[in-house]
């Protein structure tokens, strides 16, 4: 399994684009598999401010 095809599958589901079936279908991998990366990744993400107030967001990949 590709990791640029995974990460794409794994957004395009937490976006509505794709359902877990869809996404799974595409990254090539279970869909018990794309649920707990999109759990993992969502987990993963965070969000900070900046002194001056504007948001900052980082997110680590998976």
């Amino acid at each position: 399994m590709r990791s640029h095809s995974f990460r794409s599958s794994v957004t395009l589901y937490r976006n509505g684009t794709l359902t877990l079936a869809q996404a799974a279908r595409h990254a090539g991998c279970s869909e018990a598999a794309m649920a707990a990366a999109a759990t993992t990744q969502s987990a993963r993400t965070t969000s900070d401010t900046s002194a001056d107030g504007t948001a900052l967001s980082r997110s680590v990949d998976v």
